[in-house]
């Protein structure tokens, strides 16, 4: 029997992550497999989980671009494995946070988000101070050079998210 998270009762991890960009090929699955490897080098695989969405329908089902998934593979995260979905309402009553790649994506996912939920919805790169941007760039229509610099912003992030979850949520 599964839970309301999709995973066997008595076996989901305590915190969930959902990370949302637009179309779910290039920044929130490389989100999600950045963090999946962090959670797994710190040995939190049982207390933490993640997954990933896009705002928009465009590639659901898809695997993520091969851009995205060759730059992750480069640095030992393996994402091609993935499938694009889009985010729904309901991800909130799932997802202890909900993570906008940047702020189109946020308004998209507050106009998304039920009543009383609001509190689950953040903005990726505040987990990042380091960098003096609050958007995470679509690297899609660039060159190679851009999910390498994609991939240094995520993989800051990533870091950030899971102290926050330390602090709060562990």
């Amino acid at each position: 029997m599964l839970s309301e998270r999709g995973c066997p009762i008595g076996r989901c991890p305590l915190v969930q992550v959902l990370f949302v960009c637009t179309g779910n090929i290039c920044r929130s699955p490389t989100a999600e497999g950045v963090f999946r490897a962090l959670v797994g080098r710190e040995g939190l695989v049982d207390r933490v989980g993640a997954d990933s969405a896009g705002t928009h329908h465009y590639h659901v089902g898809e695997p993520p671009d091969q851009r995205s998934a060759a730059a992750a593979a480069k640095r030992g995260v393996a994402i091609d494995g993935l499938r694009a979905r889009q985010a729904r309402a309901g991800d909130f009553d799932v997802f202890d946070m909900v993570v906008a790649m940047d702020r189109s994506h946020h308004v998209e996912l507050a106009r998304l988000c039920p009543p009383g939920r609001e509190g689950r919805l953040h903005l990726f790169m505040h987990f990042a101070p380091d960098y003096a941007v609050e958007d995470v760039p679509d690297p899609y229509y660039g060159g190679s050079g851009g999910f390498e610099r994609v991939l240094d912003m995520i993989e800051a992030g990533c870091k950030g998210v899971l102290e926050h979850i330390r602090r709060t949520m562990l």
